[in-house]
Parts: C-alpha cells; sequence; structure tokens
C-alpha cells in the first residue's frame, strides 16, 4: 500500500459515501453505481487498526504495519482505522476513516448480467481497490505522522473498551485487531511507569485495577496483534525504541494476555516491538 496524497477518479463510479443502515463507509458502491443488488454485503473480514500517538514507530516499524494492513485489504475485507493517546490531553479516541471493499459478483449472477453492465462493474472494482488503499494511506500517513513522546499521559484501557464496543458491533465474521502502541498505561488508573522506565508489572493486581474501574472491553472473539510493546524513545533526534528486559516484557505480556482473555479476545501476538508472524 502506497503512502500518497493524488486525487484517484474511479472509472463507472457515480455514488458517494455508503452510510446504509448507519454503518459508515468511505468507499463508494459498486454495486450501488450500477444499480445492482449486493447478493453478500457483510464482510468476511473486518481490520480494526487502532494507533496509539503516544509510541512514535521508526522507519521499519510503520513499514511493517502499512505493509500488514495492505496485505489484508482484498475484495470482501473492511477496515476501521482510529488513533488515541488521553483524553485529558484533548486527543480522545478518533476514528479516522473506515471503509469496505466489495466482493466480486457470483458467477451464477455475472451469467444474468448484460455485458455492458459487467464491464462498467469490473471497471468499477478495480478502482476501488486502487481509492481504497490510496485513502487508508493518506490517513494512516496522517496518523503515523502525528505520534510522539511528547504526550504526558496515555489512556490505553479506556480507549480499548471504547474501541471493543465498535469491534462488538462488526457483522464481520472474522474480526481483526492490530494495535499500534507501547502498551504502557499511564492513566488516573496506573501507570506502568517507573523512573522514565517500563515498572516490572504484577499482572494479577494490574488487572484487578481494571476491572474495578470497569475497563474491561467487549472484544467479541476478536484476534489482537500488537506492534510496538516497550517501547520508549531513547533519542527524539532519531527515534530509537528502549527495549525492557524479558522479565518485565513477560510481565507485560502476561497482563495484557489477561485482559484481552477476560475481554473476550485473544492475544494472538505481542510484537516486542516488532511482529515476527503475518496475521492470519
Amino acid at each position: 500500500m502506497k503512502l500518497t496524497h493524488k486525487p484517484l477518479l474511479i472509472a463507472a463510479m457515480g455514488v458517494a459515501l455508503n452510510a446504509s443502515a448507519g454503518v459508515i463507509n468511505d468507499i463508494p458502491s459498486c454495486y450501488q453505481a450500477n444499480n445492482l443488488a449486493n447478493p453478500s454485503p457483510a464482510p468476511a473480514l473486518e481490520l480494526f487498526v487502532a494507533i496509539d500517538q503516544t509510541t512514535p514507530l521508526d522507519d521499519n516499524l510503520k513499514r511493517q504495519v502499512i505493509e500488514i494492513i495492505g496485505a489484508q485489504m482484498k475484495p470482501g475485507s473492511a477496515y476501521s482505522l482510529f488513533t488515541f493517546s488521553a483524553y485529558s490531553q484533548g486527543n480522545y479516541l478518533n476514528m479516522l476513516s473506515r471503509g469496505e471493499l466489495e466482493k466480486n459478483l457470483p458467477a451464477t449472477v455475472r451469467d444474468d448480467t448484460g455485458n455492458k453492465t459487467l464491464s462498467q462493474f469490473d471497471a468499477c472494482m478495480a478502482g476501488q481497490q486502487r481509492y481504497a488503499g490510496q485513502l487508508l494511506g493518506k490517513h494512516l500517513q496522517r496518523a503515523l505522522g502525528n505520534s510522539s513522546d511528547s504526550f504526558v499521559k496515555s489512556d490505553v484501557l479506556a480507549s480499548l473498551k471504547e474501541i471493543s464496543g465498535r469491534i462488538a458491533q462488526s457483522g464481520a465474521k472474522n474480526r481483526v485487531l492490530l494495535l499500534v502502541s507501547d502498551m504502557l498505561e499511564n492513566s488516573s488508573v496506573s501507570s506502568f511507569y517507573a523512573k522514565r522506565t517500563v515498572r516490572k508489572l504484577d499482572p494479577t493486581a494490574e488487572l484487578a485495577k481494571a476491572e474495578r474501574e470497569k475497563l474491561l472491553g467487549n472484544f467479541a472473539g476478536t484476534r489482537v496483534y500488537v506492534i510496538g510493546a516497550g517501547m520508549i524513545i531513547e533519542d527524539k533526534k532519531q527515534i530509537k525504541g528502549v527495549y525492557r528486559d524479558p522479565i518485565t516484557m513477560q510481565s507485560l505480556e502476561t497482563f495484557w494476555r489477561s485482559y484481552f482473555e477476560k475481554s473476550g479476545g485473544k492475544l494472538a501476538e505481542f510484537g516486542k516491538p516488532a511482529l515476527l508472524n503475518p496475521i492470519r
């Protein structure tokens, strides 16, 4: 997926945003443009991307985020892109974009559709794929570019609870959350820092705090992949992650694994900081 700001005109697409049934969709529909009924409107996969703007990434990690997202954007998939940091700093949870890539016409339907309509539909579907890549790329560039270590607080738990509410409403059978964050809570609920570094957590005690403050979510079976866990900026001029010792990182991972399990999700991989395996 290329990061580009160049505008794109989609061939044979004459409709604007599709928000049927109250669902946001920033990608114009080829079925609507050609007056065709969509036989399978629900996406097979929805990828939720949540970018913690308190976690600046180096170029390699940014590239991995972009490649992972691009690999998931296939016909029949949807995406939702969020940014968050801390409510107290005005950088509350924000959904930058949501879009759906439609599935192609089944063979049985194609056989009953006129050649002119088919030609326009196929051209539109090719344009839809390009448009989605460019639109999402533009928003990703904005989200990753605005990340900074200057934020004092980080409401990871509260933001995840809100995101989980959106996830639970998804009609997709397969739901994946790509969480770009250092996973270091720093709020009135708890702080995972000590003397400007990551402290060794007591996962049980931290989970009890989250439960007491009603910050568990409802991830409805979503698989969660984390990029950037435990990163702290060492040199502001040259973004360089400071990685924690194995015991500290293990306690951090144990907490989040328990948190997602309690919240109805599954932590599939905890990138420290990079993911080692592709999303499946």
